[in-house]
């Protein structure tokens, strides 16, 4: 017969969940702007970081208490599953994705006197490179440190840096011509 576990074990969930809670709350909505910035749709995006904070929980007794560090690996995990999504979907591709930026699923409100600059930023992103736009995505968006970039791209913080710099002048080339 299976042991029950005692009203202890379940406080210690209770302190668990509220900890994850705290956490999600902080991270998933900088988390979804990535990955919205980064090509995905905004319902992918919602359903990528559903999938993400999922398995972070399923680990949640290996995380150490780094915030930082935590925030590398919960972005480093929904990179991985949205690569898992995009392979896993045979007949779209991420350049697929990618060239669709104008057709994300995000409601910028007609009353929005920005939204048309909003369209043209998110074309422009589109256009990157890959390591232009994931760079300056984690770092003006999902307001990740050149350090946690560094460690996630596998890159030197020097080529962040450059690779925001050189993300920025192809942004700013292409907003204002």
């Amino acid at each position: 017969m299976p042991r029950r576990r005692g009203s202890r074990a379940r406080r210690g969930d209770d302190r668990d969940m509220k900890g994850f809670e705290q956490l999600y709350n902080e991270i998933a909505p900088g988390l979804t702007n990535y990955l919205v910035g980064s090509g995905s749709s905004y319902h992918d995006a919602c359903e990528i970081v559903q999938e993400t904070f999922l398995r972070v929980w399923r680990h949640r007794d290996e995380l150490v208490d780094d915030l930082e560090q935590i925030r590398g690996y919960v972005f480093t995990v929904a990179r991985n599953c949205r690569k898992n999504r995009v392979r896993d979907l045979s007949r779209e591709t991420l350049q697929d994705e990618i060239a669709d930026a104008g057709s994300y699923e995000v409601d910028f409100e007609s009353k929005d006197e920005n939204a048309a600059l909003r369209k043209k930023l998110l074309a422009a992103l589109a256009e990157l490179p890959p390591t232009l736009r994931e760079a300056f995505t984690l770092f003006q968006i999902a307001e990740l440190s050149i350090r946690e970039i560094a460690r996630q791209t596998n890159v030197t913080e020097a080529n962040v840096k450059v690779r925001i710099h050189r993300a920025k002048e192809k942004l700013r080339e292409r907003l204002e011509g």
